[in-house]
């Protein structure tokens, strides 16, 4: 054998720690694709045991199976005009997707904000948490008219009833966990002379990355439900109105449908959230904290 043969046949074979980090990658991506797979089946089963436990009658009540066919059936079989049919299910779903993820970006960024001014300024915290808290307390559908009527019916009410759902549990945890830096790390930095503002930006907010990706897995799925409560009780559209139209008009199928895409849209929120969330620590998880 030749030296050239013998360096192609070096380099043919694969390094053994190329080798076992694909092995890894293809065993996270198993354990990722049978986690995902347990869980849909744990939730099919536990609709269908609903309906089998409470004896829910079956023009009410709609299986797995059911919204299955309803989704995917014929498009061009006849139905009644007064109906929602499932040509109206996609528009729906981007109106609604559209309010929540505006929501969700407005909620977080005034969270974010808020706990930076709560960081740097005591006293304002002290000052406005209280209130902050008060208006938690509110019931969110006994503020809506209110909000409707300040904020008009658009965009910028469903951004208003979508955020403040948000906020709320973003506040405290990016608040808390700024608080909790280890004191060591700030004590570093201002040895070093940096300010509040360098240190909050250097190790602060690093140290509360987890902290604020675990906000947006929380609040993700609540910014959907805001949506659907400010769709339903003020824009009249989207997939909230569409579940209130279906339920008045007994359009049973339309409605369980619609209630299971929301379950999978909040489902795909979170698992996306959590997908980058991996990236983001993967870059920026070596902090000086």
């Amino acid at each position: 054998m030749t030296v050239t043969e013998l360096i192609e046949a070096t380099v043919a074979i694969p390094p053994v720690a190329r080798v076992r980090r694909d092995q890894s990658r293809l065993l996270r991506l198993a354990r990722a694709v049978g986690a995902l797979a347990i869980s849909l089946a744990v939730v099919l089963g536990t609709w269908q045991l609903f309906l089998v436990a409470f004896h829910i009658d079956h023009f009410v009540g709609k299986t797995p199976l059911d919204v299955w066919r309803f989704l995917t059936a014929d498009s061009t079989a006849a139905a009644p005009q007064s109906l929602p049919t499932r040509g109206n299910l996609y528009p729906a779903s981007l109106t609604t997707l559209k309010d929540a993820f505006v929501g969700l970006a407005a909620g977080t960024i005034a969270a974010l904000a808020c706990a930076i001014v709560f960081n740097l300024r005591r006293s304002v915290e002290q000052t406005v948490m209280p209130i902050a808290m008060v208006l938690r307390s509110v019931p969110l559908v006994a503020m809506t008219p209110l909000i409707t009527l300040v904020f008009g019916r658009g965009l910028m009410g469903v951004t208003v009833i979508a955020g403040i759902v948000t906020f709320f549990p973003t506040l405290v945890n990016v608040t808390l966990a700024l608080r909790a830096t280890p004191q060591a790390s700030i004590d570093l930095f201002r040895a070093y002379g940096a300010g509040p503002v360098k240190t909050l930006r250097k190790v602060q907010l690093p140290n509360a990355l987890p902290a604020i990706f675990a906000s947006l897995r929380i609040a993700a799925p609540l910014a959907l439900i805001g949506a659907l409560l400010a769709e339903w009780l003020a824009t009249g559209h989207g997939l909230g109105y569409l579940m209130l139209q279906s339920s008045s008009l007994s359009n049973y199928n339309m409605l369980w449908s619609t209630a299971a895409l929301v379950t999978a849209y909040s489902m795909i929120l979170y698992a996306s959230i959590s997908a980058i969330e991996k990236l983001v620590l993967a870059r920026f998880g070596d902090s000086p904290a």
